[in-house]
């Protein structure tokens, strides 16, 4: 009878376990990082002319926006080059086929998309590679390319050119670069992915060895230098770009493996057996955290849970205990996530574990998708289950009082008002002081008459837009409904609401 006891005991704990995990992934969760990266570095683009790229971008755009995806992250920097207006280097390849081509007839895709990504209530984040300067592929430079100019502040290793990062010049460079990019474009974040110093290949060592013996600052240990010259960049970044415009967030995604845990080793490690920011690229992650020089962090744990050299699991549950100072995005791998059987029920996919995972650890913020083409072509039913499941309710970004606290005021003049094409309800902006009290978007609920105005759920959220205004539903009319609208800073921080009930 005891054993039977304990054994009905465990089961109704795992029960109600199981049940409150799902309560919380039934409702989905008002604030969530929903990101899709875009990237340009694998050729997807190339061969297509201006009308069919933007057709392509408005596929996977209006897709993402179906699945409730609230940040694209879109590659415009891929080797020292620029899909967009740069006044400083040379037109990609992967845009027009020829570096230091521009593209004819003439668009910027990076002003289009951040224009595409606003009107769907989408931020958009520039993601540039700051060190690699020429990928294996690329046979030729344009006579404005960086490396062209300043050859003797580049390095050579496995087919690529890299910035020298032990070089104040490129770190002023690199800098300027992105100053250029965050004071010219309404971007919402600047984004730096997974290359600093370059993935190892065997026997073949860094070629560093003149900027060490000249540029040491002090240090005799190789690998703390090369840690050290990485961190100023992170630092330098940050601070350049909240010089300029401080709502505008920067995010790094850092392979998933900071540091192999190792036994008497003071460095924080998971226990993987795998490449390491800390010990092979140099990319410190958790100092950055901690001294709050990036406002969020994307580690790209792409592998499948039970993977033997980097389980999931275990790189999930490190990360959220490590780096939760910071708001915590998983990396997420679209076609392995859906390939992979889940290691109890071997007849679904990963995918409601890892969501799982993600929403009931603590720090974890959201997840950003790898990548947008296999949401959009529906890989394992992944987008039809993320409308379905997961992203049923429109998300606002996660909150970052670091940057400020502070919100709009209420909008103003909530009414009804007829126009030629219908019923709209319409406001004023509020009046604001500076960036931190400025409304950039507005957030419309709807709720039945007599039900609780609960403005912390976000099914009764109905629109997220830039306008002052919302069409009100035809098929609605002669039905009473209470509307909220609030407003939003930059940095989606939430004013107070206005009520209006609405026949």
């Amino acid at each position: 009878m005891f054993p039977f006891v304990i054994g009905m005991k465990k089961f109704f704990l795992f029960a109600w376990a199981t049940l409150s995990a799902l309560i919380m992934l039934a409702t989905p969760p008002k604030r969530e990082f929903r990101g899709a990266w875009i990237q340009v570095v694998n050729g997807q683009f190339q061969g297509m002319n201006r009308d069919q790229m933007q057709a392509n971008l408005t596929r996977q755009l209006d897709e993402l926006q179906a699945c409730r995806v609230n940040t694209v992250i879109f590659q415009v920097r891929a080797e020292a080059d620029a899909l967009y207006d740069s006044h400083y280097e040379p037109w990609s390849r992967f845009l027009t086929g020829k570096q230091g081509t521009a593209p004819s007839p003439y668009w910027d895709p990076l002003a289009w998309m951040v224009k595409e990504c606003h009107k769907r209530g989408m931020e958009l984040h520039a993601w540039i590679n700051p060190y690699r300067a020429k990928t294996k592929g690329t046979t030729e430079l344009a006579s404005s390319h960086p490396y062209v100019q300043y050859p003797e502040r580049f390095f050579s290793y496995d087919g690529l050119l890299i910035f020298d990062p032990g070089l104040q010049d490129n770190r002023d460079y690199i800098c300027m670069i992105v100053g250029d990019i965050v004071s010219r474009y309404n971007v919402d974040g600047i984004h730096i992915d997974d290359y600093f110093y370059p993935y190892p290949v065997a026997g073949v060592p860094i070629p560093d060895d003149d900027t060490f013996r000249r540029y040491n600052n002090g240090y005799t240990n190789r690998d703390d230098w090369r840690r050290y010259n990485v961190n100023l960049l992170i630092e330098e970044l940050y601070e350049t770009i909240h010089t300029i415009k401080p709502w505008v967030k920067f995010g790094v995604s850092p392979f998933g493996i900071y540091h192999n845990q190792r036994q008497g080793d003071p460095i924080p490690g998971s226990a993987t057996n795998g490449l390491q920011n800390y010990d092979q690229l140099y990319a410190d992650v958790l100092y950055w955290i901690d001294r709050g020089w990036v406002d969020y962090n994307v580690p790209q744990i792409y592998w499948e849970i039970g993977h033997k050299a980097a389980d999931y699991e275990t790189l999930i549950r490190w990360w959220s205990q490590y780096a939760s100072k910071r708001p915590l995005v998983i990396g997420q791998d679209v076609e392995r996530t859906v390939k992979a059987a889940d290691l109890r029920n071997p007849r679904i996919n990963q995918m409601p574990e890892k969501f799982r995972l993600q929403r009931t650890l603590p720090g974890v913020a959201g997840s950003c998708l790898w990548y947008s083409a296999a949401v959009v072509r529906n890989e394992g039913n992944f987008a039809t289950v993320l409308k379905k499941h997961y992203h049923t309710a429109p998300a606002l970004q996660p909150a970052m009082p670091f940057i400020t606290r502070e919100a709009p005021g209420k909008v103003k003049k909530l009414r009804v008002e007829y126009r030629a094409d219908g019923r709209y309800l319409a406001w004023d902006a509020p009046t604001f002081r500076d960036w931190r009290t400025q409304p950039t978007r507005y957030v419309v609920y709807r709720f039945a008459n007599g039900a609780k105005r609960n403005t912390n759920d976000p099914t009764a959220i109905v629109a997220i837009t830039t306008k002052p205004f919302y069409r009100l539903p035809d098929e609605l009319i002669g039905k009473k409904f209470n509307y909220v609208v609030t407003a939003l800073n930059p940095i989606q921080n939430e004013s107070k609401p206005r009520r209006k009930k609405v026949k």
